[in-house]
C-alpha cells in the first residue's frame, strides 16, 4: 500500500468523525433553543392568564415583550402584577432567565459553536512556509507582530479556549488544540510549515519538539531553554535551533561593553560582512563630521548609523559625533581587524568592569568577559548564585547595588563600564540613574525585561538597552530567514531586496535610496559577488540585490517609491 493511500484513510475517518460531531453540536443548540422558546411562550400564556385575573388585558406583543424584558433582568418597570401571585410569577421568571439566558447560554454557544469552529481550523490545503507558535505566553505576541510586518502567516496553538476566543477578538489567528497533541499539528500542516517554535518551559518544549518530528521530520524548530542543561536535551528531542536566552542575552550585554582598550565590538554579521559597533569616547574622531573622518578611503569601512541615546539613527556625511556617540559601522572581517588596530591606543582602560546581578544574565556576561581576559567585580545582594559554574569573577561585592560605598569599593569610579542584569526593570532604572550620578563618564549597558521601559531606561542613563522580549523575536526571525542575528536597536533590521526594474542601470548616487526612503544600502549582490559598503558610482545590475538597513517605515517608503 503507497503511503498516501495510508495516510488518506485515517484523514477521511477523522472526517467523518469530525462531521458527525459537527451534526451532533448543531442537534444540542437546536434543541437547546427549541426548549428556551417553550419557555417563553409557557410564561407569556401565564402572563396573560395572570393579567386577566388583575383586571389587566394586554395583547400577545406587550406578552412576548414583558417576557423577554423580564427574562434578560432589563425589566423596565412598565407592566407589573399588583398581586403577590403575580410578583411570585415574576420572580419565577427572572431566575429562569438568569439560568437560561446568562449562565447555560454562553456555556453552550462556546461548547457546542465556538470551540469547535475554532478547534476545526485547518491550514488552506496549500499553504506552506506559515510559522507555528506552540503557546501564547512569553515571546508569542511580539513574534506575532514581527510576522504580522512582513506578511509570514502564523497560526498561536492555544489549549486554553477562554484565552484562544480573547486572542482571536484582538485579530490573532489562532488555532486552539493541545500543544502536545500530534494530531494539532497534522491538522496546522506542520509538515508544510516553515517553523514551530516550541515556547513554553522546557520539559513541555522537550514534549513539543519530540510530537512535531513525528508530525514533521524535516521542518525546522525553535524550541528557548531556561536552563543550560536542557539545550542538549532538547537538541536530543529534535530541536534544529535551541535559544538560552539569559545567556545568549549575557553575552550580547558583555559584547556591547568597552573594556580595556578602544575597539570595536561586534554585533552581527551578514555574509562576508561585519556590523560593529565603534567607540568615539577619548578617540579624535569626538565632535568631528563623519565626512571628516574618511574611514571609507582610509579603511574602507562605512558608518550606516549612530546609536543616541540606545536608539539607533541613520547617519549622513553632515552628522557629528559626540562623546557618547556610538557609531555603528560596516565591512569586511579585515576592514574591521585594520579599524580596531587604529584603535588600540585610544581609552585604554584595563580595570575591573562591574557586573551588577549574580543570576543567569550576570553569570552569562561574567563568564564571556573572563574567558576574554577581562578583571569582573560582580555585584549582588545574595552574592554568587547557583548559576555561575567553574572559577569566580575577581572579587564578589554582596550587598545592595545602591550603596554608593559598595559601589566605590567595588571600583565604580574607575571601571570601564557596567552591566546592569537584574530581572527587574524598575531596579535597573534606579540603578541606572544611580551609576549615571556617581560616574558621568561610565558606560551603562543595561538589560531590559518588557519592552515598554526601553524608552525609560534610555532617559535613566543608559548608553545601551538590551530587550530580553526583543533579543528572543530577532533570534527567532534570524533563524526563520536563514542568516545571522543582528541587533541594530528596536525595529531596525536588515533587508534584502532585488534592485527595482526602475533602478537598473543606474548608480547608486542616481538611485539616492538613503535620501528618498532612509534605507542605508550596506552591500550589493552582483554576478560578481558581493560588494560591500558601495560607491555612489556603483552602477545597479539586472538580477542584483540590496543589502540595507532601517526600519519598517523606510521599507515601506522604499516599496512606494521603488516597487
Amino acid at each position: 500500500m503507497s503511503r498516501t493511500s495510508r495516510d488518506s484513510a485515517p484523514m477521511r475517518l477523522a472526517d467523518v468523525f469530525a462531521q458527525r460531531q459537527r451534526r451532533h453540536n448543531t442537534r444540542v443548540l437546536l434543541l437547546y433553543l427549541a426548549f428556551v422558546v417553550a419557555v417563553v411562550a409557557v410564561w407569556m400564556l401565564f402572563f396573560h392568564l395572570l393579567m386577566r385575573a388583575e383586571g389587566q388585558s394586554h395583547s400577545w406583543a406587550t406578552g412576548l415583550y414583558w417576557t423577554l424584558s423580564t427574562m434578560t433582568t432589563l425589566g423596565v418597570g412598565d407592566i407589573v402584577f399588583v398581586g403577590d401571585l403575580g410578583r411570585l410569577f415574576t420572580t419565577l421568571v427572572l431566575l429562569s432567565g438568569i439560568l437560561l439566558f446568562l449562565v447555560v447560554l454562553p456555556f453552550a454557544f462556546i461548547r457546542y459553536l465556538y470551540t469547535p469552529w475554532i478547534e476545526g481550523q485547518r491550514v488552506p490545503p496549500r499553504l506552506a512556509g506559515h510559522v507555528l507558535i506552540a503557546g501564547s505566553d512569553g515571546i508569542a505576541l511580539p513574534l506575532v507582530a514581527k510576522l504580522d510586518l512582513h506578511d509570514v502567516p502564523y497560526f498561536v496553538i492555544e489549549a486554553d479556549t477562554q484565552r484562544a476566543a480573547a486572542l482571536q477578538a484582538e485579530g490573532i489567528s489562532i488555532a486552539a488544540g493541545e500543544i502536545d497533541d500530534r494530531t494539532t499539528y497534522d491538522h496546522l500542516r506542520a509538515a508544510t510549515a516553515g517553523m514551530v517554535v516550541a515556547n513554553c518551559d522546557d520539559a513541555t518544549n522537550t514534549n513539543i519538539a519530540l510530537t512535531v518530528r513525528e508530525a514533521a521530520a524535516g521542518t525546522p524548530i525553535v524550541a528557548l531553554a531556561e536552563s543550560e542543561r536542557s539545550v542538549q536535551i532538547l537538541q536530543l528531542a529534535g530541536a534544529t535551533h535551541v535559544f538560552a536566552l539569559k545567556r545568549r542575552l549575557g553575552e550580547h550585554l558583555a559584547n556591547r561593553l568597552n573594556a580595556g582598550h578602544a575597539q570595536t565590538h561586534p554585533i552581527g554579521s551578514f555574509r562576508d560582512l561585519t556590523i560593529a559597533e565603534m567607540p568615539v569616547h577619548h578617540t579624535p574622531f569626538a565632535g568631528r563630521p563623519i565626512r571628516e573622518l574618511k574611514l571609507r578611503d582610509s579603511i574602507g569601512v562605512n558608518i550606516i548609523g549612530v546609536l543616541e541615546q540606545a536608539r539607533f539613527v541613520a547617519a549622513g556625511p553632515d552628522t557629528v559625533l559626540s562623546e557618547h556617540s556610538v557609531p555603528v559601522v560596516v565591512g569586511t572581517r579585515a576592514q574591521i581587524a585594520a579599524l580596531d588596530e587604529f584603535l588600540v591606543i585610544y581609552d585604554a582602560n584595563y580595570s575591573p568592569v562591574i557586573v551588577i546581578g549574580g543570576g543567569k544574565v550576570g553569570c552569562a556576561a561574567s563568564h564571556l568577559l573572563r574567558r576574554r581576559g577581562v578583571p569582573v567585580h560582580l555585584v549582588d545582594r545574595a552574592g554568587l548564585g547557583a548559576d555561575w559554574s567553574g572559577e569566580p569573577p575577581v572579587q564578589i561585592f554582596t550587598g545592595d547595588a545602591a550603596d554608593a560605598e559598595l559601589l566605590a569599593r567595588a571600583g565604580l569610579g574607575e571601571a570601564p563600564g557596567v552591566l546592569l542584569t537584574t530581572s527587574d526593570d524598575a531596579t535597573n532604572i534606579y540603578l541606572a540613574v544611580h551609576c549615571r550620578q556617581l560616574a558621568p563618564e561610565l558606560r551603562i549597558v543595561s538589560r531590559v525585561t518588557h519592552d515598554r521601559n526601553i524608552d525609560v531606561m534610555r532617559r535613566a542613563g543608559a548608553d545601551i538597552a538590551v530587550s530580553h522580549t526583543s533579543l528572543a523575536v530577532e533570534s527567532i526571525f534570524a533563524a526563520l530567514r536563514g542568516h545571522e542575528l543582528v541587533v541594530l536597536g528596536e525595529g531596525v533590521e536588515l533587508h534584502e531586496l532585488p534592485v527595482p526594474e526602475s533602478l537598473v542601470g543606474k548608480s547608486l548616487g542616481e538611485a539616492a535610496t538613503r535620501e528618498r526612503t532612509g534605507l542605508n544600502v550596506i552591500a550589493i549582490q552582483h554576478r560578481g559577488g558581493l560588494v560591500p559598503n558601495p560607491g555612489a558610482a556603483t552602477i545597479l545590475e539586472e538580477g542584483g540585490s540590496l543589502l540595507m538597513i532601517g526600519d519598517q517605515t523606510h521599507l515601506s517608503a522604499f516599496m512606494r517609491e521603488y516597487a
